[in-house]
């Protein structure tokens, strides 16, 4: 089992304060702040795995092709930083056929502008 560092003691009350703020939003408020904080790791993940992606445009195919655990998973790896499992939900909404059309789509967008 790991040893909870000082970082990850610090977090975790904000994280509780967090869930305890989020329980009083509605559904659609919750959605929103729990993609916010999915794509903030997302983002962390591409730069340091993926660099030749194009970073906006992959966040928001991988956020728009994640399912709802996945996006649970992504936005409490927020608090407490990414991690190698995070690195595989993030590799595995990539291999997606959804995201790679939506990466390919954004790649030709990104073509037309020049």
């Amino acid at each position: 089992m790991p040893r909870l560092t000082r970082s990850y003691t610090r977090a975790a009350p904000t994280a509780l304060i967090a869930i305890l703020a989020l329980a009083g939003c509605t559904p659609q408020t919750q959605d929103q702040i729990a993609r916010s904080a999915a794509k903030s790791t997302v983002n962390r993940v591409v730069l340091e795995r993926y660099p030749g992606l194009p970073v906006e445009p992959a966040i928001n195919c991988i956020i728009d092709n994640a399912n709802s655990t996945q996006i649970v998973s992504l936005a409490a790896d927020s608090v407490t930083g990414p991690t190698d499992a995070t690195g595989e939900v993030v590799t595995a909404i990539l291999r997606k056929p959804e995201t790679l059309q939506c990466l390919s789509g954004a790649a030709l967008s990104e073509v037309a502008r020049l």
